[in-house]
């Protein structure tokens, strides 16, 4: 851009804050007009009043009330005069209120004088505060502004093309950047590379997560189809081998049936079509239920339920968030020797926000796994032998995302894992 070009939206913009701090100011002045006005009739009525009262000793509504003026006798000019009189016409009050009036008047006066030179003297501050408010919006004008000002001839647009073709597959995957080598398009070339690099991190965790499937369905399938190739076999005369077989075959089913529920969740989940029922709920009341479930589903482990009173009204879809538990206190079951205790409590953390908590005295969790507890088909490598799809904490921090929470998680290896849902 131009020095001239520069000095014109300079000029563009110094217009603008001034039309936006005169339409600031109208309203501020207004303001205090409108305030002083009432507060000169909240004074006049409470001089008013005063006087009836001490004159009469009571007040009383049917009474006529009104100001009138007259020539002044004591000095030149006129008098302005308060008057009571009962709903009959005798007068009951009379009193000269020129001198109250006047000082009131004048009250107002100096304060609206105050009010005007408080606005003189703010007007630097708040000009350089609306010019920082307009700042990001007048950077992007100007941008927009230099982009509509390239002259796109048929040889730039060759330039695009020609980088864009000369971009292989492979080369995509490697992470090869566009360069047109013209700084006409450098903002172009920018936006382009950026679209880029979201492409190639997307089609990773696409590509990661169709492998990681494959990987976990191809376990059970080949251990179906070992055991239906030994059925064939010895099965069919040999009822020990028989009974083995289809005791492993349908185990394996179920680990796969278990496997396609969660990836089709995560599927709905991810395409949208899975809608949250929210209700309110305590959070004592909800996580007692959850307690006295796990007490009848696991009698390997001792269950305690934690209470803070510190118990909370949230707004949840109860099925879901339950799940979101049940996985936690699944995953505290499968890494916590039996006998030893897993320990459920609610509270609120310091900025008063409220959690469900689940705390067991298992194996724990390395440090360097910590950040990829979450990712799909995720196990720590002491866990791939344990029964597992590695989905469920995708699951349960896709159920706690919908509803605007997060996770804190606090662990030591050897020691046990503490997982906090804040909602």
């Amino acid at each position: 851009m131009s020095i001239n070009q520069k000095h014109e939206e300079q000029r563009r913009v110094t217009s603008i804050t001034r039309k936006l701090h005169w339409y600031m100011l109208r309203g501020k002045i207004l303001r205090f007009l409108v305030s002083d006005l009432l507060l000169a009739a909240l004074l006049t009525a409470g001089w008013c009043i005063e006087q009836e009262y001490s004159a009469l000793g009571q007040i009383l509504t049917q009474n006529h009330r009104s100001f009138e003026h007259f020539p002044s006798a004591a000095q030149p000019g006129f008098d302005l005069v308060y008057r009571v009189a009962s709903k009959e016409g005798t007068l009951l009050l009379s009193v000269s209120c020129l001198v109250p009036f006047t000082v009131i008047s004048s009250v107002i006066l100096a304060l609206l004088i105050f009010q005007f030179l408080g606005v003189i003297f703010s007007y630097y501050r708040e000009d350089r505060k609306i010019r920082r408010i307009l700042a990001p919006i007048n950077e992007i004008a100007l941008k927009a502004d230099e982009l509509s000002r390239l002259s796109f001839t048929e040889d730039k647009y060759q330039v695009i093309e020609d980088a864009i073709e000369h971009i292989h597959p492979e080369e995509a995957e490697s992470g090869s950047t566009l360069s047109f080598g013209d700084s006409d398009l450098a903002g172009v070339e920018a936006a382009m590379n950026n679209l880029l690099l979201r492409m190639r991190s997307t089609m990773r965790q696409q590509s990661r997560f169709v492998n990681d499937a494959s990987h976990e369905l191809r376990t059970p399938i080949a251990v179906i189809q070992g055991y239906a190739a030994m059925l064939e076999r010895w099965g069919k005369t040999d009822e020990k081998i028989l009974d083995e077989g289809i005791s492993a075959i349908k185990n394996e089913a179920d680990h796969m049936n278990y496997l396609v529920e969660q990836l089709l969740f995560l599927a709905r989940g991810d395409s949208g079509r899975t809608a949250l029922n929210k209700q309110p709920v305590m959070t004592d009341v909800f996580l007692r239920e959850i307690y006295e479930e796990s007490l009848m589903i696991d009698e390997k482990h001792r269950y305690r339920l934690r209470d803070t009173g510190e118990a909370a009204e949230v707004s949840i879809d109860p099925g879901l968030m339950k799940q979101a538990v049940r996985i936690l206190i699944d995953n505290a079951a499968k890494y916590t020797p039996e006998g030893e205790e897993i320990q459920l409590s609610y509270g609120k953390t310091e900025k008063g926000s409220p959690y469900l908590q689940v705390q067991d005295l298992g194996s724990g969790i390395n440090e360097s796994e910590l950040p990829h507890i979450f990712e799909r088909f995720f196990r720590a490598d002491e866990a791939r032998s344990s029964e597992g799809t590695g989905l469920g904490l995708s699951i349960a921090k896709w159920i706690v995302d919908k509803h605007g929470g997060h996770f804190e998680v606090l662990s030591r290896k050897d020691l046990g894992t503490r997982i906090r849902i804040v909602l």
